[in-house]
C-alpha cells in the first residue's frame, strides 16, 4: 500500500509535466519563398545602391572605395541643390492644386442633378490614361505656335506663352499637367468622405440659417479632413517622385529649369555613367521619400488621436 501510495504522486507528477518534442514550425516551407523572394527584389538591390554610393565607379573605370565622399560632394553640388528647390516647389504646387479643385469637384458632384454619373465618369478619365500619352498630346498643346493652349489665350486677348519652354514657366506648366491628371483621384477619395458625413448637420445648420459658405466651413470640411490628409499624403508622396511626365516633355529643360531629383539622378547615372554618385544621389532620395511619409504618417496619427479626444 504504502509502495502504492509512494508511486502514485511520481506517476501523477510525470503525467502533469510530459516532456514537449520540439519540432520545426510547420509554416516554414511557406514562408521561406516569400522571404527569397523579398531579399531578391527588395533586400538585396538597396544594399547594393548603397555599396555602390561608397564607391566611385564610372562605366568603363576601376571601381574605388570612397568612404561618404559622394554624399558629402552633394552638399557643394549646385546642380543637386538647385534640383532639391525644383522638387519642392514642383510638390508644392501638384499636392495643392489637386486638393483644391478635387475637393471643389467632390462638392459638385456630390449634388444629385441628371447626368451626374456620365460626368464623373467622363471627368475621371484622365486618370486613367498613360503617363506618357498625356505628354505628349500636352507637349503638342504647349507649343507656341502651333498648341491650342496659346490659340484659346488669342481669343481672350492674352498674349502667347512660352509654357514648358522658358524657365520661368517650364514648372508651372509641368504643374498643370499633373493637376489635370490627378485632381479626379482626389475627387474620389472625397466623395468617400461626403458620402459617409450623416444629413443631421446639414438639416441643423439648414434650420439655423447658414450660407453655403458656413457650412461647408463649418461642416463639411472638418468632417472631410481627414480624407484630404490621406489624398494629400498619397499626393505627395507620387509628386515628390515624379519622373515620366516631366522626361517626356521637357527631360528637365530647358537648361536644368525643370530637372527634379528624379531628373537629375537618371542623369548623372545614365547619361555621364557616375553610378557612384547616381546611387548616392538615389539613397538621399530614399531617404527623403521615407522622411516625408513618416512625417505625414506621425501627423495623421496625432491627427487621429484628436479626433477621439473631442469625441470622447
Amino acid at each position: 500500500m504504502s509502495a502504492l501510495t509512494q508511486s502514485t504522486p511520481a506517476a501523477a507528477q510525470s503525467g502533469a509535466a510530459p516532456e514537449k518534442e520540439l519540432r520545426p514550425p510547420s509554416y516554414w516551407p511557406f514562408v521561406v519563398p516569400a522571404l527569397v523572394v523579398v531579399l531578391a527584389i527588395i533586400i538585396f538591390p538597396w544594399v547594393f545602391t548603397i555599396w555602390m554610393s561608397l564607391n566611385e565607379w564610372k562605366v568603363g573605370s576601376p571601381t574605388t572605395f570612397v568612404g561618404f565622399s559622394n554624399y558629402l560632394r552633394l552638399a557643394s553640388d549646385p546642380r543637386f541643390l538647385e534640383s532639391v528647390v525644383h522638387t519642392i516647389a514642383y510638390t508644392a504646387l501638384s499636392v495643392l492644386l489637386p486638393l483644391v479643385l478635387g475637393t471643389f469637384a467632390a462638392v459638385v458632384f456630390h449634388q444629385k442633378f441628371a447626368g451626374r454619373g456620365f460626368l464623373r465618369g467622363v471627368f475621371i478619365m484622365p486618370m486613367m490614361a498613360t503617363p506618357v500619352a498625356i505628354a505628349l498630346v500636352w507637349t503638342m498643346m504647349f507649343h507656341p505656335q502651333l498648341g491650342v493652349l496659346n490659340y484659346l489665350l488669342s481669343l481672350v486677348g492674352i498674349p502667347a506663352q512660352l509654357w514648358v519652354f522658358h524657365p520661368a514657366t517650364v514648372i508651372p506648366s509641368l504643374v498643370l499637367v499633373e493637376t489635370w491628371q490627378w485632381t479626379p483621384l482626389v475627387m474620389l477619395i472625397v466623395l468617400g468622405g461626403l458620402a459617409a458625413i450623416p444629413t443631421e448637420p446639414y438639416e441643423s445648420a439648414q434650420i439655423d440659417g447658414a450660407n453655403l459658405w458656413q457650412v461647408f466651413r463649418f461642416i463639411t470640411l472638418p468632417l472631410i479632413m481627414p480624407f484630404l490628409f490621406i489624398a494629400g499624403m498619397i499626393r505627395m508622396i507620387d509628386a515628390v517622385k515624379s519622373f515620366d511626365i516631366i522626361f517626356a516633355i521637357t527631360q528637365g529643360g530647358p537648361g536644368s529649369a525643370s530637372e527634379t531629383i528624379n531628373i537629375y539622378l537618371y542623369s548623372v547615372a545614365f547619361t555621364y555613367y557616375d553610378l557612384g554618385y547616381g546611387s548616392a544621389i538615389a539613397v538621399v532620395f530614399f531617404l527623403l521619400i521615407v522622411a516625408l511619409a513618416a512625417v505625414m504618417l506621425y501627423a495623421r496619427q496625432r491627427m487621429l488621436w484628436t479626433e477621439i479626444a473631442s469625441d470622447a
